[in-house]
């Protein structure tokens, strides 16, 4: 069974930071490139980070320099630190792989607001 449960969201003052972890199951982690994504209220889904199996990472625009995605694939968990947050960082955060193959879990909500 492939499932992907995100966790480690929560809310946070402006210049804050927060790990999000995403454990996945049912599928070979170590071969697969991982995304984080998030949906403010009223947006899409939109892309946040990548990391390919070999490491190769790359980020939105407007989350560079602030956010870094890292996997350990002996714990099939990628990762996104985020430092530096901003209000408009509000939303839920996903992950899942590229190209999308695995259903959506149920994010992690990350609030930022002073």
């Amino acid at each position: 069974q492939v499932q992907l449960v995100e966790s480690g969201g929560g809310f946070v003052q402006p210049g804050g930071s927060l790990r999000l972890s995403c454990a996945a199951s049912g599928i070979i982690f170590s071969s697969r490139t991982m995304d984080w994504y998030r949906q403010a209220p009223g947006k899409q889904r939109e892309f946040v980070a990548r990391i390919t199996r070999t490491g190769f990472v790359n980020y939105a625009d407007s989350v560079k320099g602030r956010f870094t995605i890292s996997r350990d694939n002996a714990k099939n968990t990628v990762y996104l630190q985020m430092n530096s947050l901003k209000p408009e960082d509000t939303a839920v955060y996903y992950c899942n792989t590229f190209p999308i193959s695995t259903p959506w879990g149920q994010g992690t909500q990350v609030a930022v607001s002073s």
